[in-house]
C-alpha cells in the first residue's frame, strides 16, 4: 500500500511541475543590436522576466504605453523608466509591451523592442498572425542580435524527469508485490 501512495505522490508532482516555468530572458541592450529580430525568435510567456543588461549612464530602459509612442520614439509619457544597468521587467499579462532606450536619439537609431507575451499555457507555435508582420520597418537593421540567455529549466525537461521517476516508482512498487 505504501508503494501505491508513493506512486500517487510522484504522479501529482509530475503533473504539478509539468506546467509552466518562468524564463529569464537576458538582453544585451546596445545600439548595435537588432532587438526586434531577436524578440521574434523568442516565445515570451506570462511570468517570464526580461533583464536588460547595459552600461549604466550610457543607456536606460523606458517602457512605453502604446505602439504609437513606440513607433514615434515618444518617451515623454513612459510607464516606467530604469537606469541601473541591470533592469528587470516581469511579464505579468498577455499582450504587447514596448521598450526603448531613454538616452536622446538612441530610440530613433533603433534601440527599441516590442515584446509579445502569450498566456503561460500557450503553445509557442500558435502565435498570433500579427507576429508575421514586420512592425520594425522603420527600425534600422544592424549586423548583430543582442546576446541573450534563458536561465531556466524547460517544462518539457522537468516533465520528462518526473515521468521517469514515476516509471521507476511503478517498477519498484510492482517488485514489492512479487517478492516471496
Amino acid at each position: 500500500m505504501n508503494g501505491v501512495c508513493l506512486v500517487m505522490v510522484l504522479y501529482a508532482l509530475a503533473l504539478g511541475t509539468a506546467g509552466t516555468l518562468a524564463a529569464k530572458h537576458v538582453v544585451t541592450w546596445d545600439l548595435s543590436s537588432d532587438m526586434n529580430s531577436w524578440a521574434k525568435g523568442k516565445t515570451f510567456k506570462v511570468g517570464d522576466q526580461l533583464v536588460f543588461k547595459y552600461s549604466s549612464g550610457l543607456h536606460s530602459v523606458v517602457e512605453l504605453s502604446s505602439e504609437k509612442e513606440y513607433k514615434n520614439c515618444d518617451i515623454g509619457n513612459a510607464l516606467d523608466s530604469k537606469s541601473s544597468g541591470s533592469d528587470e521587467f516581469k511579464l505579468t499579462k498577455a499582450g504587447t509591451r514596448y521598450f526603448a532606450c531613454g538616452t536622446m536619439g538612441h530610440c530613433d537609431q533603433g534601440m527599441k523592442v516590442q515584446i509579445k507575451t502569450v498566456a503561460a499555457g500557450t503553445d509557442s507555435s500558435s502565435s498570433s498572425s500579427d507576429d508575421d508582420q514586420d512592425s520594425s520597418s522603420s527600425t534600422p537593421s544592424s549586423t548583430s542580435s543582442p546576446s541573450s540567455t534563458t536561465s531556466t529549466t524547460s517544462a518539457a525537461g522537468v516533465q520528462s524527469v518526473a515521468y521517469l521517476l514515476l516509471i521507476f516508482a511503478l517498477v519498484g512498487t510492482m517488485s514489492l508485490f512479487y517478492v516471496v
